[in-house]
């Protein structure tokens, strides 16, 4: 399905979960875009216009205009585009699912980082802790196949961060053994047709992280 004759330009960074997190609503959708690569070391004219004050990909324009956050345009393609609804409809459900999704940022994300790419042995075991804190709420919460129930919804889109990082970096974030919930979401997800289509290959996604890795370390020594 094209979206007709309005103009859907998608400025990202292959391997960025936060992108594909885009590309998989839009996906879900049948929403066809243009994609357009960008470069976080030296980013372009285009960027620093549509998102100057974080300058950080993803941006969607449409029609010329601006949305950024990942998954605050997730919600605008939904609220955009009506068919194959991501959000429940049930006001109490939309507003666990954004609660939801906003945990998987604030508490899974940083340490889900931290426990890849940190070499401090130290901050990394206190990073691995407080993400299987996390991740025990997480399990917790799954009581069907998805979040979303028996179709990909808005925490699974936000969770596409988690499967990732395990996949890159070889980490055992969640075992069958000790999150069997999660362990069968993630690889139901990761495996899901859809998302199969937007993932990019292992070498793809371990080379932006790679980058990112040594981006902030750099800035860190500075």
């Amino acid at each position: 399905m094209a979206a007709g004759d309005e103009e859907l330009t998608l400025l990202g960074v292959v391997g960025s979960p936060f992108l594909h997190r885009v590309q998989i609503a839009l996906k879900l959708k049948g929403i066809e875009y243009k994609y357009v690569e960008d470069d976080l070391n030296n980013k372009s004219d285009l960027l620093l216009k549509h998102n100057p004050v974080y300058k950080m990909i993803p941006v969607l324009i449409h029609n010329e205009k601006p949305i950024s956050e990942s998954l605050v345009i997730v919600e605008y393609i939904d609220d955009t585009w009506k068919h194959n609804p991501i959000l429940p409809s049930d006001p109490y459900q939309r507003a666990l699912a954004r609660f939801w999704a906003k945990f998987i940022d604030d508490k899974c994300v940083a340490p889900a980082w931290k426990s890849a790419f940190i070499v401090d042995e130290k901050e990394k075991e206190k990073a691995v802790e407080e993400l299987f804190e996390a991740l025990g709420f997480l399990e917790n919460e799954l009581k069907g196949k998805f979040f979303g129930g028996d179709e990909i919804g808005f925490v699974d889109i936000a969770g596409v961060f988690i499967p990732i990082v395990q996949e890159i970096a070889g980490l055992q974030l969640f075992s069958s053994e000790k999150f069997p919930r999660l362990y069968k979401w993630s690889q139901d997800f990761h495996n899901h047709p859809l998302v199969n289509e937007v993932l990019p290959p292992k070498d793809q996604l371990f080379a932006y992280f790679k980058a990112r890795a040594q981006s902030l370390a750099a800035k860190r020594k500075n």
